[in-house]
């Protein structure tokens, strides 16, 4: 089956599975239930009231001339430099447009920072000039821990080197009324943009969250909208004319058959879109036990890697198309395996993909019977780092958790039942084949590092868990904490239990105080770190949390050299 832009095959699948549900889909008439916000279409709970963005992108287009204007501005002022300062749907969008679009020619260049590593955070403050930048603190809730520690942190030094003026160097986005903007219009900020209360983080790409950031680097917002509307126009058919319709339908439909790991392949230029899709699938179906387990930047093997848990997605980039990438795909074809692509004609189709995605999200959640607009199990981590976190600033120290295995400077921690279940070890090799020889068929596996995310520790991490892959014959993930919190996290503890989880975590060579807290970035990374462990036993998850006390790179060849075939 084809549309203009996409194309799906499916096998088997197409007749007895997804026609199917076309037929049932289109004489419920769903595809006019889900514009018109009917929340039986899903879980019958609060759905109808996140369904904003479905027409937030013509909405925008009426303020592309004041959002030029004020970018405009903001370049006249010679800024060179715009540091976002957010988390999860407030961040993974512009990282997009930053990767997938650069720096055009005489704009600032946007840096986006989601890390409390404190060698992450350092970084980031060591490559721009304070006085020639451009803070953007986006929250839609206005209160979410990390953006508001960077905001502090940010605001300190801002003032330490503009002084009084400082407020003109930050602007807010953020939901109306929300403890950010009332911080915000304190201090003085240049401007605040305001979100919609209807549309949550996730889904937020194509509303202020993304597009004040893309207009800030010359993006040419007005191209990108037109084509967001263009898919949303598309995507009011009711047949498999549909291509978010279509598209949502498989994805749903061959993950109650068992392929639920969305495997996806793009184009070079887009090798950062599978972030933003990551945390889109992910923290939108996981949960109920079920989901979408989105599998981003696994390199492509060869078919007898995969097993029958696998559905690929290629994203396409007409004018970036890679004749490797299109061997390996269709070799997975020929092999049977089942396969969307997505031809992309240029860049600002982007706007298009945002919207095609949200709609084929939300088809999904109703195919799956579950609410795509909640997180349930994201505020389980959030309320454990909290207890942490309070507990430090009145003790002065986080809880002492006791090793389960330790040798040469790499620590191994594990809950009781995990502990139990892993017996006697007598070295780092029997530790991990311990965790790794529980993968049973369907499984995934999924690294969640605490980890400062620079191109040496994701290029070893890379190697580790494609050796996961090739050993195990296993999907695999890989995750920056505490970003994947607000991403897979939900699908680690609300969706299904087939993931083994390997948590990695390190001392830190330097800290960095927050302002106005009790407790420093490594604190709170460490306490993020731990308040997920914590939600993962509660989950009664396979999980172990490596700790590296020295030479984390070094520490984590050791873990590759350790995954080993019996």
């Amino acid at each position: 089956m084809s549309i203009s832009d996409m194309q799906v095959s499916l096998g088997a699948y197409q007749s007895a599975v997804v026609d199917r549900a076309l037929k049932t889909w289109s004489e419920n008439g769903n595809t006019a239930r889900l514009w018109h916000g009917d929340a039986t279409l899903w879980s019958g709970a609060d759905e109808a009231n996140w369904l904003g963005w479905l027409n937030i992108a013509p909405q925008m287009r009426d303020q592309v001339d004041a959002l030029c204007a004020f970018a405009q501005q903001v370049r006249d002022r010679g800024i060179t430099d715009i540091l976002l300062l957010g988390m999860g749907g407030s961040s993974l969008c512009p990282e997009v447009l930053a990767m997938t679009f650069g720096c055009p020619e005489g704009w600032p260049r946007l840096h986006v920072l989601d890390s409390t590593v404190p060698a992450q955070v350092q970084r980031f403050a060591d490559a721009v000039n304070l006085e020639t930048t451009l803070c953007v603190v986006a929250s839609k809730s206005g209160t979410t821990t990390e953006p508001h520690a960077f905001c502090e942190f940010f605001w300190a030094k801002m003032q330490g080197t503009i002084g009084d003026t400082a407020g003109q160097h930050f602007i807010a986005i953020t939901d109306p009324g929300s403890d950010l903007e009332a911080l915000a219009r304190e201090r003085g900020f240049l401007s605040v943009f305001h979100g919609l209360p209807e549309i949550g983080g996730r889904f937020s790409a194509l509303s202020n969250f993304g597009m004040v950031p893309a207009a800030l680097i010359g993006i040419d917002v007005q191209g990108f909208l037109e084509r967001a509307v263009a898919m949303g126009k598309r995507c009011k058919i009711s047949d498999d004319g549909n291509p978010g319709l279509l598209l949502g339908l498989v994805l749903g439909e061959l993950a109650k058959a068992g392929r639920d790991k969305v495997t996806l392949v793009t184009s070079p230029k887009l090798w950062d879109l599978g972030a933003w899709l990551e945390q889109l699938l992910a923290e939108s179906t996981g949960k109920k036990g079920r989901g979408l387990i989105p599998v981003d930047l696994e390199a492509v093997a060869a078919p007898d890697m995969y097993g029958k848990d696998r559905i690929f997605v290629y994203i396409r980039l007409k004018e970036d198309a890679d004749a490797g990438q299109d061997a390996d795909i269709e070799n997975l074809r020929e092999a049977h395996f089942p396969v969307i692509q997505i031809d992309v004609a240029e860049l600002l189709d982007l706007g298009a993909e945002f919207f095609r995605w949200k709609y084929a999200t939300a088809v999904a959640g109703a195919v799956l019977d579950i609410n795509p607009f909640d997180q349930p199990n994201v505020q389980e981590s959030k309320d454990f780092t909290a207890e942490l976190t309070q507990a430090y600033e009145k003790e002065g120290v986080l809880p002492v958790q006791k090793p389960f295995f330790a040798d040469d400077g790499v620590v191994v921690y594990a809950d009781e039942a995990n502990a139990q279940t892993l017996g006697t070890i007598k070295n780092l090799n029997s530790c991990i084949a311990g965790l790794l020889n529980q993968i049973r068929s369907g499984d995934y596996v999924a690294l969640c590092a605490y980890l400062d995310m620079n191109e040496d520790i994701v290029s070893v991490l890379q190697a580790l868990r494609h050796r996961i892959r090739n050993v195990y014959r296993v999907a695999t993930t890989l995750g920056f904490g505490p970003r994947f919190l607000h991403s897979t996290g939900q699908l680690h503890k609300g969706g299904p239990n087939n993931v083994v989880v390997v948590q990695l975590t390190s001392d830190d060579a330097a800290d960095m105080d927050i302002p106005g807290r009790a407790f420093s970035f490594g604190v709170l990374k460490q306490a993020q770190a731990l308040g997920d462990a914590r939600a993962l036993s509660s989950r009664k998850r396979r999980a172990i949390r490596i700790h590296f006390k020295k030479g984390v790179i070094a520490g984590i060849h050791r873990v590759k050299q350790a995954v080993r075939e019996d």
